[in-house]
């Protein structure tokens, strides 16, 4: 683990405020490709940053558990069906 990927306090685990503001612009990049706000055009580049970020985050979870010899790919799967099973009854 390098230390780019760690927090000011060494924990790779704690909460990174950073990460949830670029969440926040890839948001806005599509909300307002969809409202068709002129200077934002490219709505897919919203969509794109997002899809890096959820890779990164879960490869920083894969990679630190499986230094902790506490990696399942059962228990990895479980955890994101039990994530997105959440928000599916809220749809639904």
């Amino acid at each position: 683990m390098t230390s780019a990927s760690r927090d000011r306090s060494g924990n790779p685990n704690s909460y990174r405020p950073e990460i949830d503001g670029l969440r926040c612009i890839a948001v806005m990049a599509v909300i307002f490709y969809h409202a068709s706000f002129t200077p934002f055009s490219g709505g897919y580049i919203g969509v794109d940053v997002f899809f890096v970020i959820s890779g990164f985050l879960i490869t920083t979870i894969i990679n630190n558990q499986m230094s902790e010899g506490r990696f399942g790919f059962g228990h990895f799967y479980e955890r994101r069906i039990r994530r997105i099973q959440g928000c599916s009854v809220l749809i639904t």
